[in-house]
């Protein structure tokens, strides 16, 4: 064998592994790229879920709200109509 083809050879056997190596690297980004996707599509899903529990919980503290003040009007209702009634109420809860 002459130096240049033990060159060539050394040049071919570099660019093998440079192209071996090179379609590594991209394999490996497009996997990351792709998981990097999945996870910012997971984090945007429970983004929206949380704001639903959010406007959820909104409700139920207004919900609770209405109650509590409709309460508060009827207890004052019975309590005009007759106090010792609502304290016997009361003390059998």
């Amino acid at each position: 064998m002459t130096s240049t083809t033990v060159i060539l050879n050394a040049f071919g056997l570099v660019g093998i592994a440079a192209t071996v190596l090179g379609g590594y690297v991209v394999l490996r980004a497009t996997n990351e790229a792709k998981t990097s996707e999945v996870w910012k599509g997971e984090a945007e899903a429970q983004k929206a879920r949380a704001d639903r529990l959010q406007e959820d919980l909104t409700e139920i503290k207004q919900r609770l709200t209405s109650i509590e003040r409709e309460n508060r009007r009827l207890i004052e209702v019975l309590t005009s109509l007759d106090p010792s009634r609502l304290s016997a109420l009361h003390h059998h809860n």
